[in-house]
């Protein structure tokens, strides 16, 4: 069965499709080696390949149509997020131990983070008033800001 059936046919969301984006991949990894092949094996100016070259290329971009249009409406269509388990695991999260590098210093910081996941808590818990006292609950919120850890910012001139 051609693969661009298989994706029109599911009716299943979101396993099955991921399942047949893979399975699309698969197929236009085949393609792009027949196609490569065939450019390969041109003679001159002349290239007897080029049904075989144009086929793969055509096969290809109908069938990642297809999955494209399939996956969007049967599995990220209508998608959301869980923005209080979002903001959960953020706050949760080792990686903003990085903050508090600048202001505990690297061994200070590396420390709190080991704690806190050796004893399945947050940074907070394992650094502030309760754990090993590095720094204050306001100090905390002052200095760990996820927001302002992502994307693009501007370098503060150095005084």
């Amino acid at each position: 069965m051609c693969i661009c059936r298989v994706c029109w046919s599911l009716a299943q969301v979101n396993p099955t499709q991921c399942e047949a984006v893979a399975m699309v991949c698969a197929q236009v990894m085949g393609n792009h080696v027949a196609i490569t092949v065939g450019g390969c094996s041109g003679i001159l100016e002349l290239n007897t390949y080029k049904p075989v070259l144009i086929a793969n290329l055509l096969h290809s971009a109908t069938i990642l149509g297809n999955v494209a249009q399939s996956f969007a409406t049967k599995c990220v269509s209508g998608i959301t997020a869980n923005e209080k388990r979002l903001e959960e695991l953020m706050q949760a999260s080792l990686m903003l131990a990085t903050a508090l590098t600048p202001h505990v210093g690297y061994d200070l910081a590396t420390k709190v983070a080991k704690k806190a996941h050796a004893e399945g808590t947050t940074l907070l818990q394992a650094g502030g008033p309760e754990g090993l006292q590095c720094f204050t609950e306001q100090q905390f919120k002052d200095w760990v800001k996820p927001e302002e850890m992502v994307g693009p910012t501007t370098k503060k001139p150095s005084p």
